[in-house]
């Protein structure tokens, strides 16, 4: 029996092979844009019928070739285009990341050279229109550069998009990307070009720290109202791009244009970038695949049929969002599920736990006097990344516990819980801080502290000192003046088990995942020696600092 499926498949192949007219199952092309450079673009035929048929489009600039996806969507009855990004592998022209995949707006100050940015998404998709094989019907799919790609497809308005699959992309390059909080994320960007052989674009990113026009064009959330496509914006709460995949569902679907508000869909899991995993970090989660969430929000296969084919499957009658809802992995209860809901967050209310002298986290604001806690960051002594929302180093929920005895990290937990505390939505942390220095970083990382001692990373942000007034513009500290900060901690889902330990650790680095700051107020990456900094936290009735979880009923 073994012996005969592969000739029985072989029969098949043999029997139902694509009609003479169809020279191929796959032909290249090379695509010209409006600027003369071809870009090279696989399609691959159905195996059955004359067509034309509905197609999905993809672009990438990690070789088309490798897409092994991309031929098993012709046994779906779909004529498939994938195509290399420009200036990746066999496409033409100059690589120069993302900046010619969106809208095409001219802006003057551009780098590598003086070419305004192209459109060649939207001129690729007019090709495929103009095709006799297309029936009209498109749809849009990838994940991570090729989810970004969509992004920038649906910003542009007249786009033939009928629907999109998009999984773990940023929507705001610049907040999500390159500068979160303000800081560099370097492992991220630099770790990303260097693996791309682009390189090349590294200056331009370090070029533009503060948030200006250029990003602001370059911005998927500045043409949400212009988005009209349907879309599944796939993610995990560990994952690089977490926020742009929360933000791109909430504001297509409550702000989009008529064709995306009320039909976007949402699945958000318990992973890192590579979408799907059991195992995250040091953490074994179960029923973590991608079979329960299509149950309760439909799948792949279902929402290209409906879209593109016309079938009436129902799609729209299972949940429009699927999230895990991630808990202790030492006890039982109800959490580590997925579960189904009509819009995020789901019900909660704010829950503030405030810093207390002594390491304590309490729900009451501190009553005594003046009380601060300082610490000494030294910038060539920075306090070295363990997990988190990583790409290329190890990333997830990881033990902190190892850092937690240095002098530069703050430890602040409650007592032992009694009960469990149910958390969805995001984190933000309000500190009152000064430092001696010109300029400074906090890191927070929120903790999940096990009986058995591990201080477990839930999710981390940082806040870069110079941008209090807003990412726009630096405003360098007096020494020791006192002022207020939030620190954004993204989102999360999470439940905090009896006998845990809520925490935050609070320092001044995290490296490699972003950039040392040297305390100078100088430029990144151009200065020209580096200082230590007494870095001071309040935490009286006066300056309450404090951080907010979303706690369910």
């Amino acid at each position: 029996m073994p012996l005969f499926i592969p000739a029985l498949a072989l029969s098949l192949t043999a029997d139902f092979a694509p009609p003479p007219e169809r020279r191929t199952e796959k032909e290249t092309h090379m695509v010209a844009m409006s600027d003369g450079a071809r870009l090279a673009t696989d399609l691959y035929f159905p195996l059955f019928g004359q067509g034309p048929w509905p197609t999905i489009f993809a672009r990438t600039p990690y070789d088309k070739n490798t897409e092994i996806q991309a031929p098993l969507w012709r046994f779906s009855g779909y004529a498939v285009v994938v195509q290399d990004m420009r200036g990746r592998f066999a496409s033409e022209g100059i690589d120069r990341v993302f900046i010619d995949d969106g809208w095409g707006l001219p802006i003057d100050d551009w780098p590598i050279d003086r070419r305004l940015p192209g459109r060649d998404g939207i001129e690729t998709l007019e090709w495929i229109e103009a095709q006799p094989w297309c029936d009209g019907h498109i749809g849009t799919t990838g994940t991570s550069a090729l989810g970004i790609a969509q992004n920038y497809i649906a910003g542009t308005p007249g786009n033939g998009v009928d629907c999109q699959w998009i999984a773990v992309a940023f929507s705001d390059p610049y907040s999500q990307n390159a500068y979160q909080g303000g800081a560099f994320r370097e492992s991220l960007v630099e770790g990303w070009l260097e693996y791309q052989g682009s390189m090349h674009m590294l200056p331009f990113f370090e070029s533009r720290p503060r948030y200006d026009a250029l990003w602001s064009w370059a911005s998927p959330e500045q043409r949400i109202d212009l988005v009209e496509q349907p879309a599944v914006h796939v993610g995990g709460w560990y994952d690089i791009f977490s926020k742009g995949t929360l933000n791109a569902f909430v504001m297509r679907q409550n702000d989009g244009g008529p064709g995306a508000r009320g039909k976007q869909k949402l699945i958000i899991g318990p992973w890192a970038h590579y979408i799907g995993n059991y195992y995250v970090g040091e953490l074994f989660y179960p029923d973590a695949g991608f079979g329960t969430p299509f149950e309760l929000a439909g799948s792949k296969d279902e929402w290209f049929a409906h879209w593109l084919k016309g079938e009436a499957n129902g799609i729209f009658d299972k949940a429009a969002i699927a999230y895990y809802q991630m808990g202790p992995t030492d006890l039982e209860g109800p959490w580590n599920e997925w579960r189904p809901l009509e819009s995020w967050p789901p019900p909660s209310a704010p829950m503030a736990f405030y810093l207390s002298s002594g390491g304590r986290l309490a729900v009451r604001l501190p009553s005594s006097g003046p009380a601060s806690t300082s610490y000494i960051y030294d910038p060539n002594d920075p306090v070295p990344t363990i997990g988190g929302a990583n790409l290329n180093i190890d990333m997830g929920p990881m033990d902190q516990s190892s850092l937690e005895g240095r002098s530069d990290v703050l430890v602040f937990r409650t007592e032992p819980l009694v009960d469990a505390l149910e958390t969805a939505g995001e984190v933000l942390v309000d500190l009152w801080i000064s430092s001696d220095a010109l300029d400074t970083d906090f890191v927070v990382k929120l903790i999940d502290e096990y009986p058995d001692g591990r201080s477990i990373l839930v999710c981390d942000g940082i806040f870069r000192a110079r941008y209090r007034d807003g990412f726009e513009r630096e405003t360098f500290l007096a020494p020791d003046e006192v002022v207020p900060i939030t620190v954004d901690l993204w989102s999360t889902a999470i439940t905090f088990g009896p006998g845990h330990r809520i925490g935050i650790d609070i320092s001044s680095s995290n490296y490699p995942r972003f950039d040392v700051n040297p305390n100078t107020g100088e430029p990144i990456h151009r200065h020209t020696h580096t200082a230590p900094a007494t870095n001071t936290i309040y935490h009286d009735g006066a300056r309450p600092s404090r951080f907010t979880l979303r706690v369910s009923p």
